[in-house]
Formats: structure tokens, C-alpha cells, sequence
């Protein structure tokens, strides 16, 4: 190690959730940092009593002061460091990646040992995002590696949002190599296929992290009507109406989204006239509709972005499952996520209980959910595991409330 390197020295006792596990260390636990650093240097944690603890970025504007890139101290973080990482990436997708799949994350911030960054693969297009100061500062040295290990035909830059304001950095947009699509980019997932908008589109463009959850949907939708909310491109609308639903009502209250989810649907062989897209608010659609439902899937933008926003939230994600719920068939399903880091899955239950007793129904839990596998966290990283989703069996009616509405599909296998 060189002795150029800053030291981050923790105060006493302060090293456990590193040693753990954790890959941050907040503000609080820094007694010095000699020499001084400036945002974005590669910094040695060192605990209290001098043993050294692993590289990282250091950012001493936001609470959070180090994340760290690896436990060797010995590791020189460079080009050949970067490339490393990408190929550990790279390995670990192939494993996880299901067949007829040209849509992915192929790094995935501190679950790949890389905070900070993004990089989402559709087909020939990666499109990165840069969130800390660390990142930012060898953008060049990741993209090159990037393009050397990956041969893309273009990589898009969409750098945006509060971590990189909060890291003191510019919203950043564009090719940072090759061309920009003209238009949507066509991928496919697990033989389905679809148009996403990399330039525009929430997130990257397509909600990687709930391919799994679609497939599996798609499983349990054999002859359902199904409603999807804050439907955006029509995932897993195209999930259930290729997994055998006879309807799908998908509402969102984006015209562009619901543009694309009806030619997703169409290039999937599915109709308008049983997989009707309606640009609706998801509230006012659940109030107003007389139709009822065998499965309802709500997957809402994140309503908590800070801890200061969880009680609104709370009250967000609760209407969202109260109005679903009026709208279930007895014995229907129920499949409702949350995507706020703030709202843990304790929090999240407890909403999803709240809702179940104000429309005097009950339910078994039959999966909790999170994101793929091509969206790794640590176990000692809990704030890495944002997506949360819970699939219920609802039943008609809870001790003393009023039933739920009446029909629905007959069991699988016996249409």
C-alpha cells in the first residue's frame, strides 16, 4: 500500500458493520482522515486500533462517508481492477439469466462491489449511471473497460437523480460511445418481446428487477382476469396474457408508457379487445370500476424516497391495497410490491395488513418477493434488498367484515 493513500481512521468500536459485511461507513463513526482527501479519492478504512480495513470511495459531504470497493488492501484500483469486476459480473449473469433473455443488469452499485454503479444491458445497448463522486471520476476507465469486455454497439449515459445531487454532481445525459438508438430498443425476456425506451424511460428504460416476478405471475394467471396497475410498458401484462390470462386491464397515467405497453402487447400476439390499456390514475380507476378481478398486481413508483416521506407513503401504499382488495374476486390474488428503501418489509406487511382489515378480508402469504438475482445484495447490506413484494391468497372476508366479491375463474386445470 502506498503511503499516498489517505487513512480513514474509525474511532474505537466503530469497525464492526464493516467487518460484517456492510459496505458503508457513516459520518459518525470518522475520527480523521490524514492526509486530507477530497471527494471521490480511494481511501484506506482503518479501525481504531490500527488494523487496516479495505479501499473505498470517500465522500465527506453526505452522511454516508465511505463505501467500500474491497476488503484487500493491497489492490491497486485501476483499469485492470475495473475490468476484474466487470468479468466477476459478467460470470455471475450467465449463471442467473434465463434462456431467450437479451435484457439484464449486469452491475448492480455495491451487490457487484462497484457503489455507485449502474449498468443495464438491452440486446446491444448498455445504458450506465453514475451516482457518486467516486464513480464519476473514472467514468473514462469504466466505460473503456465496459466496452472492451461487453462489445456493445452504444452506451448511454443517464446519470440523474438526488444521490448524484446530493454527491454535488450534475444530471449527465448522452453517448459516452457509439450511437444513440433512434428509437425503442427490442429486447426479449424469457422469449417475450419488447420495446423499451432507453432515452426517457422510468428507471433505464424497463423494470429489470421484476423479471422473475413476471414469470412467475405469468404462472399463476392460466384463465385469470387480471388487473395491472402503474402498469407502465406492460411487463407483466405481457407475462399473464402469454401465461394464459384471458384478460388483462393494464392502467397507467403515463400516455407514453401505455403506448408502449400496447405494441408490447401486440408484438406479443395479444388484443386490444382483451388486454385493453387505459390511461387512468391507478386510485381513481380501482374507485371507479364495477369490474372485478382473479388477480390484481399493483408495482407503484416509489411513494418514499427519505425516511421523511415514509408516513405519506404508508398512507399511499395502503389506499393503493384497500381499492385492489374491493376489486378481488373471493380466493383471487393479490401480488403487491413496494420499491421505497425507506419502506423496509416489516413496514410494508404491516401496511398490507392494514388493508386487508379496513376491507374485512384475510390472506396467506404464498411468496415474498424481491428483485432477480442479476440484482445481487450483500447479506450484511440490508438497504441494498428495495424491492419488496407479497403474493396473497385473499380470502372473502375476515371475522366480522363483509364478504368479497363473488365469482372468478375455476382452478387450474379444470376449465
Amino acid at each position: 500500500m502506498s503511503d499516498v493513500v489517505p487513512q480513514l481512521i474509525l474511532k474505537a468500536g466503530r469497525d464492526r458493520s464493516l467487518r460484517q459485511g456492510h459496505p458503508w461507513v457513516f459520518s459518525g463513526a470518522v475520527a480523521s482522515v490524514r492526509p486530507p482527501a477530497r471527494a471521490g479519492d480511494v481511501v484506506l478504512a482503518v479501525s481504531g486500533d490500527g488494523r487496516p480495513l479495505g479501499l473505498g470511495f470517500y465522500q465527506p459531504q453526505t452522511d454516508i462517508i465511505f463505501r467500500l470497493l474491497t476488503g484487500r488492501t493491497d489492490e491497486p484500483v485501476d483499469g485492470a481492477f475495473w475490468r476484474r469486476k466487470i468479468r466477476r459480473a459478467m460470470d455471475l449473469r450467465r449463471l442467473v439469466v434465463p434462456p431467450e433473455t437479451t435484457a439484464y443488469r449486469l452491475i448492480h452499485a455495491e451487490g457487484d462491489g462497484m457503489p455507485g454503479l449502474i449498468v443495464d444491458r438491452y440486446d446491444r445497448v448498455l445504458v450506465v449511471s453514475f451516482a457518486t463522486a467516486g464513480m464519476d471520476r473514472r467514468r473514462e476507465e469504466i466505460v473503456s473497460a465496459l466496452v472492451e469486455e461487453t462489445k456493445p454497439d452504444c452506451v448511454l449515459e443517464r446519470s440523474e437523480g438526488k444521490a448524484r445531487r446530493l454527491e454535488g454532481l450534475p444530471d449527465r445525459h448522452g453517448s459516452l460511445f457509439g450511437d444513440v438508438p433512434p428509437g425503442p430498443v427490442e429486447i426479449r425476456e424469457r422469449g417475450h418481446r419488447y420495446r423499451v425506451d432507453v432515452l426517457k424511460g422510468q428507471k433505464t428504460g424497463f423494470f429489470l428487477d421484476q423479471r422473475e416476478n413476471r414469470a412467475l405471475l405469468g404462472s399463476l394467471s392460466v384463465g385469470a382476469a387480471v388487473f395491472n396497475g402503474f402498469a407502465f410498458t406492460g411487463g407483466f401484462s405481457v407475462a399473464c396474457g402469454r401465461g394464459g390470462a384471458k384478460r388483462v386491464v393494464s392502467v397507467d397515467v403515463s400516455e407514453d408508457a401505455c403506448a408502449l405497453a400496447r405494441e408490447n402487447l401486440a408484438a406479443n400476439g395479444l388484443s386490444p379487445e382483451d388486454h385493453p390499456v387505459v390511461r387512468a390514475d391507478v386510485f381513481r380507476y380501482l374507485r371507479e370500476t364495477e369490474e372485478t378481478f382473479d388477480l390484481v398486481i399493483l408495482d407503484p413508483p416509489a411513494f418514499a424516497k427519505t425516511r421523511r416521506d415514509v408516513t405519506r407513503a404508508a398512507r399511499g401504499y395502503k389506499d393503493a391495497n384497500l381499492q385492489a382488495l374491493l376489486r378481488l374476486r373471493e380466493g383471487g390474488i393479490l401480488a403487491t410490491f413496494s420499491c421505497s428503501n425507506a419502506v423496509d418489509e416489516v413496514l410494508f406487511e404491516r401496511i398490507v395488513q392494514g388493508a386487508l382489515q379496513d376491507a374485512g378480508r384475510s390472506a396467506s402469504i404464498l411468496y415474498r418477493l424481491g428483485a432477480g438475482p442479476d440484482h445481487p445484495s450483500s447479506l450484511g447490506h440490508p438497504e441494498g434488498r428495495y424491492l419488496k413484494g407479497l403474493v396473497l391468497s385473499v380470502r372473502g372476508s375476515a371475522p366480522g367484515g363483509p364478504a368479497g366479491p363473488a365469482g372468478g375463474r375455476p382452478p387450474a386445470g379444470r376449465q
